[in-house]
């Protein structure tokens, strides 16, 4: 099964990381490709980079910025090909970021054709 690993942090947390946050991030990223669980992951430029869509009685409105104000922001992700849920969390929790922020892990909803 596949799941996303959905990278939450404050803006200008990294600084108070305690190692090198790079670092932990490439060694994570060998591990989980070693093991076989990661199938692709990327980082986000900053909110300030985000542009939201919305389609409204035909007509489509953009704006600036993400589509909801919070504290924590998207910054990245992972998608993992894990056995199961416990699997995909055990990995989740391996993420540097989960250490003062928040990964979301959610199942990859698969359509029968």
């Amino acid at each position: 099964m596949q799941y996303m690993a959905l990278i939450y942090s404050t803006p200008g947390s990294e600084a108070t990381y305690d190692g090198d946050m790079m670092a932990d991030y490439m060694q994570f990223a060998k591990d989980a490709t070693e093991a076989g669980v990661m199938v692709a992951g990327d980082a986000l430029n900053p909110v300030t980079d985000a542009s939201s869509v919305r389609v409204r009685n035909g007509k489509t409105v953009v704006t600036d910025g993400p589509f909801a104000e919070t504290k924590e922001v998207l910054g990245g992700y992972y998608l993992l090909e894990c056995a199961d849920l416990d699997q995909a969390l055990h990995w989740a929790a391996r993420i540097p970021t989960a250490k003062q922020g928040t990964v979301e892990v959610r199942p990859i909803m698969v359509f029968d054709m």
